[in-house]
């Protein structure tokens, strides 16, 4: 019996996990989507968030815990059973099926008679702008193109959930900005409850009402892009959200949220992020952007410059502290390699996670 998407307020994902051999893949997530909601599943590779996303479809086998939908529990279902609507990487269309049987595909295999095929078809063509295309084959359309059959025939058959699996990796960067921007506005238009997986952060961040980050099978934070981007409760979630620089310390002194870390015989101030103490080894996070040379006596941290980059406005510099951390920063000018520097950031920019909390 095949789910009835108007019933649809919430999935609900209750200590999934799943084993291969003996690799933990996934370790007890759980987690609550709302209806309408445009969930993103971030992280790297090998962090879990294909293997959730393949749970959910019903492709792949749990091997703990359960998916309620409702008071409905799914994962005993097939696939065909959830009737939920996926997008895959590689798109997996017919070669020899017409943009138009591609799309109606799965209608058909439900049995649905063939003028609503037919009107339904034609709706979701609408939908992903690709009138006057529907005669071709896939082979005759561009990658965006391709794309956006994949996800019409992914929701003409209005499922109560789309899953879409890193749909936009296999595409130049001018067309995934596009393909990002049409993703967002066939969700907005449907109404939808989309679960999306990807390794990028700023696809992240620009589409998902909440975003989930994985690592290494399980759950490590789930927020509002604005908490993700800006407040990422830990270490290794700040590195993924954009913190690419990560100097080890200890820390000097605290004052409410500010904490002044020690490095290498120089200090800087940032803001904590659990409960540090005077002490305490720490480390601080701080992203390339908002690192700048000051001038000599300012507090901060003390490199060599590797080199410079010339990024049209600015100037990307990459730099080494004596112990060997390499750090990225920005800079006005061209600095020559071998210049010594102070690099610092505004305290509200540096986050500060104490080693041993």
């Amino acid at each position: 019996m095949t789910i009835n998407a108007a019933s649809f307020r919430e999935l609900r994902l209750d200590g999934l996990s799943r084993d291969f051999g003996t690799h933990n893949a996934l370790k007890n997530v759980s987690l609550t989507i709302g209806k309408g909601e445009f969930i993103a599943l971030l992280g790297p590779s090998g962090c879990g968030k294909s293997t959730t996303l393949n749970i959910i479809a019903g492709l792949l086998p749990a091997t703990g815990g359960g998916i309620w939908l409702d008071d409905k529990r799914i994962d005993p279902l097939r696939p065909e059973e959830r009737g939920f609507g996926m997008v895959f990487q590689n798109y997996a269309l017919f070669p020899h099926m017409s943009v138009n049987k591609n799309i109606g595909f799965g209608l058909k295999m439900r049995g649905v008679p063939k003028a609503e095929i037919d009107r339904r078809v034609g709706e979701a063509a609408a939908l992903v702008r690709l009138q006057g295309q529907t005669e071709k084959l896939p082979g005759q359309l561009s990658g965006g193109q391709q794309q956006r059959v994949a996800i019409a025939r992914a929701i003409v058959v209005e499922p109560p959930l789309v899953l879409m699996d890193e749909p936009l990796s296999n595409l130049d960067a001018k067309l995934r900005l596009e393909m990002r921007a049409e993703i967002r506005r066939i969700h907005n238009t449907l109404g939808a409850t989309t679960i999306y997986v990807t390794h990028d952060q700023e696809e992240a961040l620009s589409l998902a009402d909440r975003i989930v980050v994985m690592r290494d099978g399980e759950v490590r934070q789930v927020g509002v892009p604005e908490d993700l981007f800006s407040r990422p409760d830990h270490l290794d979630v700040a590195e993924f959200m954009g913190f690419r620089n990560k100097v080890a310390g200890r820390v000097a002194s605290v004052e409410g949220e500010r904490a002044t870390v020690a490095v290498d015989g120089a200090s800087i101030v940032g803001r904590s992020r659990n409960a540090v103490a005077p002490g305490v080894a720490a480390h601080v996070a701080i992203r390339p952007e908002d690192l700048h040379p000051v001038a000599e006596g300012v507090p901060g941290l003390k490199a060599q410059v590797i080199s410079t980059e010339f990024r049209g406005r600015e100037f990307v510099g990459f730099a080494r502290m004596a112990d060997g951390t390499d750090l990225s920063f920005l800079a006005h000018d061209r600095i020559a390699a071998g210049a010594q520097v102070t690099l610092a950031a505004e305290p509200d920019r540096v986050l500060v996670y104490g080693d041993k909390v």
